[in-house]
């Protein structure tokens, strides 16, 4: 009886307890997270932190979801939990800053009136064609108002920048202005190969999504007094005025991002007129030198490592070695630039390298892998086969230098201000030189890195490599503002299996050798065989020797072993894989279970031996008492 009335007043007791900790989790602790995921998903990061901050007037959120009218759409339904959950995240932190709606704008509800009204998509995705919406518009004090028409799935990786995007765009009063010159087509225009209409490149629509941006082309001699970041892309023809007032504009504390190019490989204008390689390149070589650093923009990189795959005229696939992709091993994972992106992709970069009299500080962001060679422009420019690139590719095992950040000291270009330039106070040093330099343009173009698709009438960029994120991320470290970095920057893509990739190139490079000896002796067969046509008997018949027969026939068995040879390397690069996978299986299934089984073993024994322990201790003090 004792025992039961025990055992009753225990579950009340852990009942009482369990409702208890339940209260103070909820009243107390209800701010509290711990995010265990590798890529902390589920937390915000210091950069939305930082957003949240520094909102100074309340912000209301209204989170619209047909939550009725998507009951069987249950990844749809799951996505939408994951967008609440981190909207409640949002609205938790902001202490009142930030005040959450969830509605749900049923078919002809006042709900989905508001909804039209602020701009949201609605996509038909039912059985029925029922419109569900799942997007966010957001207001201010000042009845600002700005939104994501539709959150999409596939963009998971930026559902927090875009959250926090939308909160900055409100929440911040002063806008920076971006000056950017150029003469490629990066606003849209009519294609002259084409002649049809092409829409801005993706990078341009977002920094003018972002800043205050005017565009200029490279004629002016001028820059406008009120730049904070000046853009240079693909600096071809500068004027004496021009060149001197970026300068002085440098050497006063301005910020630059210049992006140069020994070959531009996607200028419309340049390819209609048929330009030499050294016609599509680009320079500042007269400021590259007072800042310290060489443009070598007279040969192109080669990288076998980083090369990228892509399809032939032929519709085959194959490496080319001249576009590459740099993941998180060449990137500064210490530069704010570059420190959390994953991928990134370009083609003919050119190489930077600090002069022997430089006196500003050089911190390289991208850097080529070590596989890597340069090959001069023209010759680069004239092949068109990805395989002749391999061809004349010799690795120096050196890594080269693609992009860099120049501060510090730097000299003037100019002895005095050029005649017909704006005559100020000329400045002929500086100790706070802020420049970013990028070898590359076409890194800029969205075949490289983005993918346009057209979901229910609205255009949606999809990245594939960070090359957008570096950009914004550059102008807005630039520019001051370092809130959206490490926001943008979380999403994560493809990983590469790196010794995979390794094993690959060593069999590749093996494999090439071979496939190049059989066919010098395909040639040098098809050249005997040349001969042997011309020799003709009387009747016309072909006169073949024993000799030539047999040189013949031993050749065909030499062609035949060395095909062998070649799937014997093709062989054994799957079976070196296939190994590699079947160790990481066996850690992932067996070793790691066995190593937590052991823990959990070992943590069990050595809390049974404590109370054992504590039990012999108390029966040698009682037999001691009793000897007393």
């Amino acid at each position: 009886m004792q025992s039961k009335f025990t055992s009753t007043i225990s579950i009340i007791l852990i009942a009482i307890l369990f409702v208890a900790l339940v209260f103070i989790n909820n009243q107390l602790l209800s701010s509290v997270r711990l995010d265990l995921t590798e890529n902390q998903v589920y937390s915000l990061s210091d950069g939305s932190k930082q957003i949240i901050q520094e909102i100074d007037e309340p912000i209301n959120l209204y989170f619209f979801f047909s939550d009725k009218a998507s009951k069987n759409m249950t990844s749809l339904r799951n996505y939408a939990n994951r967008v609440e959950s981190l909207l409640t995240e949002y609205e938790t932190l902001a202490a009142g800053k930030l005040k959450l709606h969830v509605l749900d704008p049923e078919a002809f509800s006042e709900q989905e009136d508001q909804a039209s009204q602020y701009g949201l998509t609605a996509a038909n995705l039912g059985t029925a064609g029922e419109a569900i919406y799942m997007g966010l518009a957001a207001t201010n004090s000042l009845d600002e108002q700005q939104t994501i028409a539709f959150f999409d799935p596939q963009k998971e990786n930026f559902l927090e920048y875009d959250i926090s995007k939308l909160i900055h765009q409100l929440s911040e009063p002063e806008a920076v202005h971006i000056t950017v010159l150029t003469d490629l087509p990066i606003s849209g225009g009519q294609n002259p190969m084409t002649g049809q209409a092409d829409p801005a490149w993706t990078f341009f629509s977002q920094l003018e999504q972002l800043y205050s941006v005017e565009k200029f082309a490279n004629d002016i001699s001028e820059l406008p007094e009120n730049t904070d970041v000046l853009v240079l892309i693909h600096p071809q023809n500068y004027s004496d005025e021009l060149t001197y007032a970026i300068d002085q504009y440098a050497l006063e504390g301005g910020r630059v991002l210049a992006f140069v190019d020994p070959h531009n490989e996607s200028d419309p204008m340049a390819m209609m007129a048929g330009a030499m390689p050294e016609g599509n390149s680009s320079n500042l070589q007269k400021l590259f030198t007072a800042w310290g650093v060489e443009f070598n923009h007279e040969n192109v990189l080669l990288d076998a490592l980083a090369g990228l795959d892509i399809r032939t005229q032929a519709g085959d696939v194959t490496r080319h070695f001249g576009f590459v992709g740099f993941n998180t091993e060449q990137l500064d994972r210490k530069d704010i630039v570059s420190a959390n992106l994953e991928l990134i992709n370009g083609a003919s970069f050119g190489v930077f390298s600090k002069t022997p009299a430089s006196a500003s500080n050089w911190k390289p962001i991208i850097q080529s892998t070590v596989n890597s060679d340069l090959i001069d422009v023209e010759t680069y420019a004239q092949t068109t086969e990805p395989d002749d690139l391999a061809n004349v590719y010799q690795s120096n095992n050196k890594q080269y230098v693609l992009a860099a950040r120049l501060s510090g000291k730097a000299d003037s270009a100019f002895a005095q201000a050029p005649e017909g330039s704006y005559v100020g106070s000329h400045t002929e040093s500086t100790k706070k030189l802020n420049v970013l330099v990028v070898g590359d343009t076409d890194m800029l173009v969205d075949r490289f890195w983005v993918q346009q698709s057209n979901f229910f009438g609205q255009v949606i960029a999809t990245p594939f490599a960070n090359n957008g994120d570096f950009f914004t991320n550059a102008v807005e470290n630039l520019g001051g503002s370092d809130a959206l970095i490490s926001v943008r920057s979380r999403g994560t893509f493809a990983r590469p299996f790196t010794k995979v990739d390794e094993l690959t190139l060593v069999a590749e490079q093996k494999f090439r050798e071979q496939e190049q000896l059989l066919q010098s002796q395909l040639d040098e067969t098809e050249q005997q065989l040349m001969q042997l046509q011309a020799q003709q008997g009387d009747d016309g018949s072909l006169v073949i020797s024993p000799q030539q027969q047999t040189a013949i026939d031993q050749f065909m068995q030499q062609r035949i072993n060395i095909r062998k040879s070649l799937r014997d390397v093709r062989h054994q690069l799957d079976k070196d894989i296939e190994s590699l996978g079947n160790k990481l299986k066996l850690l992932n299934i067996a070793v790691a279970p066995l190593i937590l089984i052991l823990f959990l073993v070992a943590l069990r024994a050595l809390i049974r031996t404590k109370p054992k322990k504590a039990k012999a201790g108390k029966h040698e003090v009682v037999s001691s008492e009793q000897g007393a």
